[in-house]
């Protein structure tokens, strides 16, 4: 039962860790939260800046008082669970501060650790976007 258990530990957290997102703009920091969930905060951008130097902004959230917090730092991935039966991290939303949009989402691995599969939708989880993001290794 204790082996059982370490094994459910190991596949429960192997969504952590720093992932390249599918552009190769940004970087995402994936970890778990005290009451067991999972989030994702975006902790490097390849431009942080606008023309200007002044740092990115939330600007297209579609909620006024949100309009000026930055994009470093942003919590994008929020509430994730993990399902033992389908071994994906589910029940989650994805946030994206490039249309200002916020999706239902779920991301699972497809065979190799260091490629997390992240699918957005609205509605239905089989009309969406699925997108791969890839492990950062070493200085994230």
């Amino acid at each position: 039962m204790l082996l059982s258990l370490a094994s459910f530990g190991q596949k429960n957290t192997k969504v952590i860790g720093t992932w390249l997102t599918q552009d190769g703009d940004s970087k995402v920091q994936i970890s778990q939260t005290e009451d067991g969930r999972f989030k994702g905060e975006i902790i490097w951008l390849k431009n942080p800046s606008e023309d200007d130097g002044s740092d990115k902004l939330d600007k297209h959230n579609p909620d006024e008082e949100l309009k000026d917090r930055k994009i470093l730092g942003l919590e994008l991935l929020r509430n994730f669970e993990y399902n033992e039966d389908d071994e994906e991290w589910t029940n989650g939303t994805i946030y994206d501060p490039k249309s200002g949009n916020t999706y239902k989402c779920y991301m699972w691995f497809d065979g190799n650790p260091n490629k997390l599969q992240v699918k957005g939708y609205i509605g239905f989880s089989l009309i969406g976007k699925k997108v791969s993001w890839t492990r950062v290794i070493g200085d994230a």
